[in-house]
Formats: C-alpha cells, structure tokens, sequence
C-alpha cells in the first residue's frame, strides 16, 4: 500500500440536486430518478494535502465553482439549462461533500498513472456508460 501526495474530496449529490436534474426533462412519478440513484454517480476529486479542516474549507472556498461546474455538466452540458446563479449557496445546497486527509493507494503492482483532461472529456466519457 502506497500512501499518495494527495487529499481528497468526495461529493455527492443532495435531493435539491437530484429535483433539478429531474426538472431537465419532463417524467412521470415512476421515470423521475430518485437520490439514491444519483449517488452512485459521486465524484472524488484529489486536492493537495491538506493538514486541517480549515485549510480544506479555504481551498474548497477558491474551488467550489469549478466542482459545481463539473457536477452540474455531467448531467446537462448546455448551460443555459443550468441554474441562473451558481454561488456558494447552490453549491450546499446541491452536493455534499466529505475530506479525506489522507489518499492510500492499494494497487501496489499497477504504478498511478496522471493524464490530462478537460470538461468535455469527462463529459463524454460520462455518456458512454
């Protein structure tokens, strides 16, 4: 097991998150996906290491608008679609987030590989699942 030069962010989706998603295209009760579909599609995004919460939450502060980006293209990748005003209330009010201090990496005999990608990448790699 291999200790990684990383902290980390889990984020998940809350059920204001899981509404607005359904409001994108018009279902019936049974067709609307529920939160405990959504979660499966969490995200863990590596951050530096960080050595306190309030470190984490100053960092989360400069980046929250980059992971709300993120989250909300994943479903939708037209952006007038989106919610009108993406602030730091409609960050907590759409994910949930959990710190990890410390990443551990338990492939010992396959190397940590690092390969750039933009938002369009994740996106298409997303809807071809």
């Amino acid at each position: 097991m291999n200790v990684v030069n990383r902290s980390a962010l889990s984020v998940r989706p809350t059920q204001a998150f899981v509404d607005w998603i359904n409001q994108l295209e018009a279902t019936e009760g049974e067709d609307d996906l529920l939160l405990e579909d959504v979660e499966r599609e969490s995200t863990i995004y590596l951050i530096g290491e960080m050595d306190s919460e309030e470190a984490i939450h100053a960092y989360l502060r400069e980046r929250y608008l980059d992971i709300l980006e993120n989250e909300l293209r994943a479903w939708e990748e037209d952006v007038r679609l989106w919610p009108e005003t993406l602030d730091w209330a409609l960050f907590e009010d759409f994910l949930q987030i959990e710190f990890s201090y410390l990443a551990l990496d338990l492939e010992e005999d396959q190397p940590l590989s690092v390969q750039s990608i933009d938002s369009d990448d994740l996106l298409l790699d997303f809807e071809q699942e």
